[in-house]
């Protein structure tokens, strides 16, 4: 940590064109301090996503700017950065979340919400985009937020963090919440496999699954190994066909530490085959509070396809808008049909399945289809 430290001392806060502002609320009775990073395209006129990105235990909100850094993606696609400071707990920065926070009496929840109003109050932004993500301490605090602030985040990313057992015992989502969690197989702080204070991942994940209701087996996919000389690979588990068209997301990082894959400042255990920085955008990007987020209407409407009738008997009818491709998977997985869609109503003969629940998916929609 300290070469670290030293590291970003050499490199100035200001060595990005956007503009960076060191800011303070009082909160509690209490000055909170936080980073905002701010690009060069912004004039108040076009509403702008936000993504908080908090720090580890024992770390702080410029290290983690470095660290887990997002500025050069919030430049090109206009997203206002958020890094808050936590407070200190037996002399480490710290964000309370239970768990080994347990003796801390800090609010961040309202923290973070006074943030938000604050944003709301001087800066154009969009209300339905706003993302959580952070670092260890700070991605337990990410899934705090999905759980007592779900009003507010559109989505969640956490990266060597994980849910401590208060949080998961009170959690109280307020709608279908796209999470990605991060994580690497020898984290030593957070261990994948759970500890007495954390969550094991997969338990992480298979609540997230339940929650918000993810109906199909997972695809799997191997990242490639584009780096055979950092001691780990990576494997990327997507449920799909959860509710409101979103996904849970799992990076598990085989041989991986407790570290931000990509990060310039990587030492032993950080996976280079992919930048978790640009991984968690991409996973961002496609929702906002509602859930999916269609590229723009146009392509909504182009490509909105209604299946009726359901539960269907054998034959259901396909109204289409475009010409497109679609697949029929029952509840294993399995494709059992698939064929091209032409823009009107066509029949679809279901008849020689067998009876139970199937998947009908197209270019952007999932659609579940009973057989009687």
């Amino acid at each position: 940590m300290k070469l670290f430290t030293l590291l970003l001392c050499l490199i100035p806060i200001f060595s990005f064109s956007q503009d960076v502002i060191l800011d303070t609320i009082q909160h509690d009775g209490l000055d909170r301090d936080f980073i905002l990073n701010i690009p060069t395209s912004y004039d108040g006129s076009e509403a702008m996503p936000v993504i908080f990105n908090f720090h580890g235990f024992g770390s702080n909100s410029t290290q983690q700017m470095f660290y887990g850094d997002f500025r050069s993606i919030a430049e090109s696609e206009g997203i206002i950065l958020v890094h808050p400071q936590g407070t200190f707990l037996g002399g480490q920065a710290h964000w309370n979340v239970g768990g080994f926070t347990n003796a801390s009496t800090i609010d961040d929840v309202g923290f973070t919400e006074a943030i938000i109003e604050y944003l709301l109050s001087n800066y154009n932004i969009d209300e339905s985009r706003i993302y959580a993500t952070g670092m260890s301490n700070g991605g337990y605090m990410s899934y705090l937020l999905a759980c007592q602030l779900g009003n507010r985040f559109a989505a969640i990313a956490s990266v060597t963090g994980s849910m401590t057992l208060e949080t998961e015992q009170e959690c109280n989502p307020l709608h279908p919440t796209p999470v990605l969690q991060i994580h690497g197989t020898a984290d030593e702080v957070v261990p994948f496999n759970g500890a007495s204070f954390s969550v094991s991942i997969d338990d992480v994940i298979s609540y997230w699954v339940s929650y918000n209701n993810c109906s199909s087996p997972p695809q799997v996919i191997e990242i490639e190994d584009n780096n055979t000389n950092d001691g780990s690979t990576a494997t990327h588990t997507i449920y799909e066909l959860c509710d409101q068209n979103i996904t849970t997301e799992l990076i598990k990082v085989d041989g991986g530490g407790h570290t931000w894959p990509g990060t310039v400042f990587g030492g032993p255990g950080t996976n280079q085959d992919f930048n978790a920085s640009q991984t968690i955008w991409e996973f961002f990007s496609k929702y906002d509070i509602n859930g999916f987020l269609s590229s723009t209407a146009d392509d909504a409407s182009l490509t909105s396809v209604n299946v009726y009738p359901n539960p269907t008997t054998g034959v259901i009818n396909i109204e289409s808008f475009s010409i497109q491709d679609f697949k029929v998977f029952n509840i294993l997985g399995n494709e059992v049909l698939s064929s091209k869609l032409n823009s009107g109503i066509q029949s679809i003969d279901l008849s020689n399945l067998d009876e139970g629940l199937y998947f009908l998916k197209t270019r952007n929609q999932t659609f579940k289809v009973q057989l009687k």
